[in-house]
């Protein structure tokens, strides 16, 4: 794919629309797509690094990182979602090696926490994610915690 930016921020460098066209992202996935009613404006936006690709304005693949101690003792990713236009690109997996680099050169550290979706597993193992054990339900969807040091 061609043409795409990649841009991370933090969340007081967003503008109005690159929130706006975060939060679509977001709920075009999550609610819509997975059928997932849940809370995605839970005040942790805040304290995130914004990573995402685009096209012409549109997102096609978001992440937010968090710093050691906001969500789990170690550093984090969350809200992972490559969009229906960014799909079969390659753009998930760029997003996540991304967002390790970011964590790694920024945060100074490897070790990283994740709530992964279960058909998400294998996605995550191939970037040194080991699946913890510890399965549960969040929003309805089964999930793993899986870490990578």
């Amino acid at each position: 794919m061609t043409n795409i930016d990649w841009k991370i921020k933090a969340f007081s460098e967003l503008t109005t629309t690159e929130l706006y066209e975060i939060i679509k992202a977001r709920v075009n996935v999550f609610v819509v797509e997975q059928d997932c009613p849940y809370p995605d404006l839970d005040d942790y936006d805040q304290k995130a690094i914004h990573l995402w690709a685009e096209k012409e304005g549109e997102v096609l693949a978001y992440c937010r990182i968090f710093d050691k101690g906001i969500k789990y003792p170690e550093t984090s990713i969350g809200r992972v979602v490559t969009t229906e236009n960014g799909r079969g690109t390659g753009l998930g997996k760029q997003l996540i090696s991304y967002a390790i680099d970011v964590i790694e050169n920024r945060l100074r550290t490897t070790e990283v926490r994740i709530s992964a979706q279960d058909y998400l597993l294998k996605f995550y193992s191939g970037f040194g994610f080991v699946d913890t054990g510890k399965k549960y339900l969040e929003d309805n969807i089964p999930h793993t915690e899986m870490f990578r040091k």
